[in-house]
Formats: C-alpha cells, structure tokens, sequence
C-alpha cells in the first residue's frame, strides 16, 4: 500500500513566496532572487513530505502565480496580445508570466490581464487559459523538466510530476471568438503532450499525475469521448509509462463507468466529498481490472483531524476488494487549499490547547495519510492501537467540548419563518421610495468598500495587536484615515462613499473575530491568488454576535459628510465559503447562524442612520455544488440564507450585495431571488460579457458593473471605461446602471488607485452627457 500526495502548498510556511513575489515586483529584489525564494521553498516542501514518509512526491505542484497560468505557458496558449511582449521583453520569461496574470501598461504598451476566477468550488482563483479558432500549441516552458531535475537530486528518488490533464485544461479555458468548441482543439494539444511525457520519460520519470476534476462534473457526450480519445492516445505513445489520473471535490456521477475504463494505471477518488462512490466503484469491472485505487481519505479542504477508524473502514473495503496491492492512500485533493503547519501556531496563537488539538494542517496531513497506511498493515499493533485511542480521544472531546453548542442560537434558527425572508415590499416600490431619499444621478459612482491597506495601516493594527499602541491611539488612527478618505472621495466626486475599511485585516476574518464560535490561527494561511493570502477563520461551533461590530466606524464616517455612506458587511454565504466550516452540522444550519448575526447588524447600521448597507457575496457561486443535481437544495438555503441577513430594514434603506470572479449563466434567477436592491459585479477583465445573462435575463434589479480590474496594477483610461459602460447600456437599462471597480481596493496602492477613481468619475459623467445628449 502506497503512501502519496497530490500537491503541497506552495506559499511556504510563513508567505515567503508572497514577500518575494512582491517585492519583485516592486523592484526591490532581483530576478534570481526571486528564483532563490522559490527554489527553497520547493525543497523545503519536498523534504518535509519525505521525511514524513510520503513514497510518491508530487513535482511541478508550485507555481509563482498559478498552475493553470503555468500550463498556458507551458504549450505556448499564449493571448495574441501578450506576443508582442514575449517578443521584445528584454528580461525574463516570468515577466512575461506576471503581465499575463496581473496586466502591463508601460514600454508603450497597454495590456490587458487574463481572465481570473475560482477553481471549482473553491476560493482559489485560476487564470483562465485564452483559446482561439486557430489555436496552436508548442512547446515553450523549461520549467516542469527544471523541477523534475531538482526534486530528483532533492530527494535522491524518483518525484511524480503533475500535469494539468488536458480534457479539464480545455475545459476550463474560454473561447475568445466564435464558430468553435475548445474541445475542438485537443488533437491540436495532444501531440504537446507527447513531447513533454517524452522528454520526462527520457528524464526518469515513472509515475505521472494528470489532475483531471472536470471529470466529476456532469459530462455531454463530446466531453466524455475527449477524456477517453486523450488517453488512449497517451496510452497507445507511452506503453511503460505509468499514469495516475486524479479526480477530485465530487463524485464521478454518470461519468463513473467512463473513469473506470480509462486505459490508466492508477485513479484516484475523493472519498472525503462522496464517500459513497467507493461502493458504486467496487460494482464495476473495475474489481477485475489491474488499475490501482488511490483513496483520497484525508481531508485536503479543511483542518479537522481526520477521523482514523472512519478512515480505515475505507480501506479495508477497498483491499478486501481489490488486495493491498491496488490500494494507496492520500489525502482528498492537492494540500494547496489548507494551512502549511501546525506547528507553527505557538502558545501565543488565537488557537487554545482545546481547539489546536482538533486541527491537522498540511504537515500534520501528511502524519495522518502514514497512519493510516501503517495501521492499515499492522491493525494490531502497539503503534496503531496507540494511534487510534488517541484519535478517538480527541474526537470524543470535540464532541462533547461545551465550547460548541448554544442552544438559544440553534432555537433562533429552528424558529425562522418565510415572513423573516422578505422585504416590505416588491422592488418597484423600494426603488422609488430609495431614490427619493438618496437623489443620486444617472451612473452613481461608488466604489466596493475597502481602500488601500498602506504600510502605515498594518503598522499601526500590528502595533495595537502587540499591545504597543492604546486602544485609543489606534483609534485615532483610524479616525484620521477614515476621514482622510471620506475628504478624498468627496473631492473626486463620488456620489456614494465608503469609509475604507481602516480598521480591518480581512472582510472574513474581521467579522470572525467579533462572532462568537469562531477561532483563529497566527500562521495559517492559504494562497487565494498569485500573492494573495487569506487566513480562513475555523469555525468550531454555534454562531453568535455578542454587540455590534461596523455600526460605530459606519456611524462616524456617515457624521463627515452630507453624501451617503455605504454600511459595509460580508455575507453569511462567504462568510461561510471563506472559512474552515465545522464538519459536526449542516452547512445550511451554520449559514443560516451567520445569517440571524448579519442581519442583527443590518438592523442596527439602519437605526444609527445608515441609508446604503452592502452585503457582500462573491462566494455564492462559489459554493454551487459541482453536481447540477446537487445545486437546488445547496441554493435554496444560500438565498434564504442571505434574504435573511437582509429584509429586516425598511424599504427606504438600500440593500446591495456584490459578486466578483463568478460564471453567473447558470444562476441568474438565484442571483434575483436574492432581491438585493443592487448588485455589483466583476466584469471589466470579460469586457462585460458577463452581463450578456443579465440582460437576457432581464435582471430587474439595479446592477453596477465594473469598469476596471483592481487585480492589475493597470491604470485604464476615462475612455476605456466609457467604452465598457456603453456596452452595459446596451444590454440594460441605464437608469439601474451603477458605476465602480470590479472589487475592493485594498490590494492596491494608493497612486494607481487615485488615477483610476479619478478617470471612472470622469468616464460616468461622460455617460450621462452621452444619454442627455440623445434623449
């Protein structure tokens, strides 16, 4: 039985990718420095996962932005307007890397980034691969063989690579015109394939991972004969190399007999996600055919200790069935989406003793994945008894841990009644009673919330947080950056402001750690996208909210201005999305808890004044199930659960909610059910294509597209903006258009962000000139 794991995250234990990445950026630090912090951060990575005792370690898993990025890179899916760069850059490739991720506006040139959004069901975010009717692929990238070489001399083993499979790579890719299907050019990228296996067959390599999760998607005919025409080409060119495809985040659904037949030699299944499908599997010829099973029992999503004897029961069905020859053991999916180490946490740590002892991070996933192989042998052993009472032990305190249940939160819940889920009165009727009362122009410009988080910013929280600094010092702080912003955005003639979100780290964990039942690590962060980094709250139990945590900073910066200041609050749905869940209830019945503690601050922001509150969502389409059969119930209580946070206002008070980096086709009825007065959205890297489902939706609701991509340092022009506005005007009503960034600002850096707002208020007040003009 072998011991394997499909990915390691690749940020280092305490950001080290991130420090250097941006500081590369910033001209701080060297190219080859750059290639040193990663180097160490690979071998560290590797020799952690050997000393632990994994046998098959994964290669080609770290990345200096994306792995899809990489891949694109990797077969020369290069956008057309990024050629005229990788031809005249006189550095590096990985310039060229970085301006396809991020954008590049300078040397004469005004490029815009490649599409981002999330992969799968996750909060990680992918860039999109680009593809064309006459798409070509070659071979371009150095890198995969370069690591392969390095993990090699590492380890003084055999690593296994791992390859984006090429079904789920065109799959997950966009078509840049019409007249064509992506998967139309797999014949065009499979002869890559071959040249890149050839080259690490010549190089050593044995086993090969080809992470192909689209297969747990539900399949049409066309997709499901592309994975079986890319294997039997691979299989038909490399006879004696070995193949392991890895599935993962859902079952198999209708395309189980297509996964089973596979011409591989290894498949691995997510039995964390859909355990049941380990029975539907051993049902099948896969009984009497030679492919190795590879378990996916240890949790890669979240951080709960993995419950051994639940985990062996697993097991033991599959070797009773196949024999311990064609068992290996791993965790669910690649250790990407979960903290690097546990370790890490020290005693000062936001974790108590009682919460640590539940947890298991990338490290201690490792231990557990050995455990499991070792007792899978020896069941009887002194070793594997120990382990198991001790697992049990910890289990049992959980459980019975009175830190978790609340019954008076669990009754609110129970006693909920559609009346709590709705507002007043239908939207018509709140549209005008709104626009009565805050009198803003065609186009209103606002922004998403947050603004720059300045150096002198997290200077000031971590001197608070170390106790260097007064409660009231850091305060006045705050005041001060609020009412500088507040000054600022009056200035520049924004019609709605915001007071910036000075005094908050994160839009999750801000709110975690003024909710009950919540808890928090020092170290424990994970890579959302490129060097954005998130520390997910780890929610253990019943969730309340002791007193109210925005209304005192809305309320002051409300008392600054005569203009309205939005209420800032993120949503029980991404609160959720966005943070370790408790694994011992419903997600629904723990959403809904979030729900009843925003909509208690919805409330009170309302009776100190607030006029605008926004409810932010990016994550609700991230948390549609991958199943189309799963998703009704899944958004049943993800509407409720947000109509809940909000219908406890008057009509006159305004709602909006905003969604960024989302495919919205497939749940735009879902999307209006939420009934939120406006909605903004993320649509400027598209150039607006996403409003395409709205206006043939006839979204009813007011909608704010954004004009310009905040996940780029690029500055885009007045013009370019109109230019997208005009586009929106086409497809929807301009009297329910509203005008701002696809995301919050904090991420960036004050000069860029100043430029940009100033060029979108003067791109809005073109618009209304242009619809005066017309009338």
């Amino acid at each position: 039985m072998v011991a394997h794991n499909l990915g390691y995250p690749r940020i280092g234990s305490y950001r080290e990718l991130k420090k250097a990445s941006e500081s590369y950026w910033a001209g701080k630090i060297s190219h080859d420095d750059l290639l040193e912090a990663g180097q160490r951060i690979r071998r560290d990575n590797w020799l952690t996962q050997q000393q632990a005792g994994i046998e098959l370690i994964p290669c080609n898993d770290f990345s200096f932005y994306d792995q899809m990025l990489d891949w694109s890179l990797t077969v020369d899916a290069i956008p057309e307007r990024f050629r005229p760069l990788a031809e005249t850059l006189p550095a590096t490739e990985l310039d060229l890397y970085f301006a396809m991720a991020r954008g590049y506006q300078k040397d004469g040139l005004d490029l815009i980034a490649m599409e981002m959004t999330k992969w799968f069901d996750t909060n990680y975010h992918y860039i999109v691969p680009e593809f064309r009717k006459n798409q070509s692929f070659s071979l371009r990238s150095e890198k995969l063989f370069a690591e392969f070489d390095e993990a090699k001399a590492v380890l003084g083993a055999i690593p296994k690579p791992v390859l984006p499979g090429p079904v789920t790579y065109l799959l997950l890719g966009k078509e840049k015109e019409a007249g064509f299907h992506r998967l139309e050019l797999l014949d065009r990228l499979l002869p890559v394939y071959e040249q890149i296996l050839s080259r690490l067959q010549k190089q050593g390599a044995e086993w090969i991972q080809l992470d192909e999760p689209g297969l747990v998607l539900n399949a049409d005919e066309r997709e499901q004969v592309a994975y079986a025409t890319a294997y039997r080409f691979l299989r038909e060119r490399f006879p004696k190399l070995k193949f392991l495809v890895a599935s993962y985040f859902e079952c198999f659904g209708e395309n189980l007999p297509l996964a089973v037949q596979l011409p591989v030699d290894a498949l691995h299944i997510d039995l964390v996600r859909c355990p049941n499908q380990l029975d539907d599997l051993l049902k099948t010829d896969f009984v009497h055919r030679k492919t190795v099973l590879s378990l996916g029992v240890v949790d890669g999503r979240n951080v709960w200790i993995n419950d051994l004897n639940r985990s062996l029961g697993l097991i033991q069905k599959a070797t009773a069935a196949l024999g311990e020859n064609r068992v290996w053991v791993a965790p669910s999916c690649s250790l990407l989406h979960t903290p690097c180490d546990l370790d890490a946490e020290t005693t000062t740590s936001g974790l108590t003793p009682g919460i640590k002892q539940w947890l298991a991070f990338a490290k201690q996933k490792l231990a557990e994945v050995i455990k499991l192989v070792t007792i899978a042998a020896q069941p009887t052993s002194d070793q594997a008894q120990s382990w198991l009472c001790e697992n049990e032990t910890r289990l049992t305190a959980r459980r019975q841990s009175a830190l978790i249940n609340r019954p008076e939160v669990q009754n609110r819940v129970r006693q909920l009644t559609d009346r709590d889920t709705y507002r007043n009165s239908a939207f018509a009727q709140r549209q005008a009673l709104q626009h009565q009362r805050l009198t803003l122009p065609l186009f209103p410009t606002t922004t998403i919330g947050s603004f720059p988080q300045t150096e002198d910013v997290r200077i000031n929280r971590a001197k608070f947080r170390k106790g260097e600094k007064t409660l009231a010092q850091y305060e006045a702080f705050i005041q001060k950056e609020t009412e500088k912003a507040i000054r600022w955005q009056e200035g520049i003639g924004l019609d709605v402001l915001v007071h910036g979100e000075f005094e908050r780290n994160d839009m999750v964990e801000y709110f975690g750690e003024l909710l009950g039942g919540f808890a928090f690590s020092q170290n424990g962060w994970v890579q959302s996208y490129g060097s954005r980094c998130v520390k997910p709250p780890i929610i253990y139990g019943d969730i309340y909210r002791p007193k109210a945590m925005t209304v005192r900073w809305a309320e002051y910066a409300q008392s600054l201005t005569q203009k309205p200041v939005k209420g800032m609050l993120t949503g029980p749905v991404t609160i959720l999305q966005w943070s370790f869940v408790r694994d011992d209830q419903s997600r629904r019945d723990t959403c809904l808890q979030i729900a009843l503690a925003i909509r208690d601050e919805v409330v009170d922001l309302e009776k100190a004044g607030i006029g605008i509150i926004q409810i932010d969502e990016p994550a609700l389409r991230e948390g549609l199930p991958l199943r189309r059969e799963n998703r009704p119930a899944y958004l049943d209580w993800a509407v409720k659960a947000f109509r809940v946070s909000a219908s406890g206002v008057r009509d006159e008070t305004q709602i909006h909610t905003h969604m960024c980096y989302s495919e919205f086709n497939d749940i735009i009825q879902p999307i209006a059910d939420l009934d939120a007065d406006v909605i903004t959205i993320e649509t400027s890297r598209s150039q607006m294509e996403l409003l395409d489902a709205f206006g043939q939706f006839n979204y009813p609701n007011e909608i704010g597209p954004g004009v310009y991509d905040i996940h780029s340092p690029r500055v885009p022009t007045s013009a370019e903006m109109v230019a997208l506005l005009n586009k929106a005007a086409d497809v929807l009503p301009v009297r329910n258009l509203w005008v701002n960034p696809d995301c919050g600002l904090k991420t960036r850096h004050w000069l860029e962000t100043e430029q940009a707002l100033k060029n979108m208020v003067q791109a809005a007040q073109t618009a209304r000139h242009q619809v005066v003009e017309n009338v």
